[in-house]
């Protein structure tokens, strides 16, 4: 009988909630506006021959070399961030080797390492979610072979310097280090700035969030030329899809709309984490497009009552320390308005059930 192996039969299933996802999505940190005119232009440009080749890769990977300031031979371009850990996990992860994350964090650095065979050591994060640098430094050991870490991260939108990341990077010569910087953009602190680059350094990007191209899975692996290439090995030359390819351009070159999305983003979270402060609830300070906000035990009448309200929200209680825990995406101003003007109603009438029922 055919099984799949124990590194697998033993993986926790991740399925994201999306099904019946009707209404103002606040819930997957999806850009709430979606992505610029000139991508659906070029979008709409595309014959049926463009779909009928096999998609070119290369030739928008130096664009993207280009935009970054970084060489073409650093660049990876990937089936979103998600393949992009799982290319690394493939290229640098064996049986019984360890692979080390800051919990809570993205779910996928443990699906991924976890089905080469690798042992997942979790440091805990420090209280509010700090980034606990000593715990981590402590943990590394020989069989240290990639390092993740989420910046900012996700859910509890904290960041973490890059002096304390470049630490990191060089504690562990022999690991992978991925920063994921899949929320760069609402942060504006990156890694690559830094130079000279390790060569057991690698960043990721994504343009599913600021850039609105979610649907689209497509996604930035930067690091050393030579490490880069030994990524490439396991990577399928025809990942990334021919639409995505066609359209990444001119997402590139519109950065005045996304600048304009980013600065609404920015400007919504200042007003959403005030609002949160006068509600009463308890939120940790974000650098990314959400806020994860306490709302306690009624955190699944919360969310049921957003639905009700037209407004979808992710529930993280069930990550490490985040009991109770809803995570917020914020959007353009107007949706983060609607947000706000549902949020008190909401917690309005919870708050006068409990009354009630007390």
């Amino acid at each position: 009988m055919l099984e799949a192996r124990p590194a697998v039969k033993g993986l926790h299933v991740y399925r994201p909630p999306l099904a019946g996802r009707q209404g103002l999505r606040l819930d997957f940190n999806e850009s709430t506006i979606g992505c610029s005119p000139r991508v659906l232009g070029r979008l709409h440009s595309l014959d049926a021959e463009a779909l009928a080749r096999y998609p070119e890769r290369e030739p928008v990977e130096k664009q993207v070399a280009d935009f970054l300031g970084i060489d073409t031979a650093q660049v990876l371009l990937t089936n979103g961030v998600d393949e992009a850990i799982h290319l690394l996990c493939s290229t640098y992860l064996e049986p019984d080797d360890e692979a080390l994350i800051v919990v809570p964090t993205f779910a996928m650095y443990a699906v991924f390492a976890q089905a080469e065979g690798a042992r997942l050591v979790q440091v805990l994060a420090g209280e509010n979610f700090a980034f606990p640098l000593e715990g981590v430094l402590s943990r590394i050991s020989p069989k240290t072979r990639l390092i993740a870490v989420a910046n900012p991260n996700n859910p509890t939108g904290a960041a973490v310097a890059c002096e304390v990341l470049l630490r990191i990077v060089r504690a562990a010569p022999h690991a992978a280090v991925l920063v994921d910087e899949a929320y760069f953009e609402f942060h504006g602190e990156t890694i690559l700035n830094h130079t000279p680059w390790p060569t057991n350094l690698f960043m990721a990007r994504t343009f599913s969030k600021a850039y609105g191209l979610a649907g689209l899975r497509i996604g930035i692996l930067a690091g050393a030329a030579e490490q880069i290439a030994m990524v490439r090995r396991v990577a399928s030359p025809y990942n990334v899809n021919a639409v995505a390819l066609a359209v990444l351009p001119e997402a590139l070159r519109d950065q005045e709309y996304v600048e304009h999305y980013v600065s609404e983003v920015q400007r919504g979270r200042e007003l959403l984490q005030q609002e949160l402060k006068a509600l009463g609830l308890r939120y940790w300070p974000s650098r990314a497009n959400f806020v994860l906000v306490h709302v306690g035990p009624a955190y699944a009448e919360f969310i049921r009552a957003l639905r009700t309200h037209g407004i979808l929200v992710r529930d993280r209680h069930t990550d490490p320390a985040c009991d109770g825990c809803v995570r917020l995406t914020v959007g353009s101003l107007e949706h983060t308005q609607t947000l706000i003007v549902a949020l008190r109603e909401v917690l309005g009438k919870l708050r006068e059930h409990r009354e009630v029922n007390a």
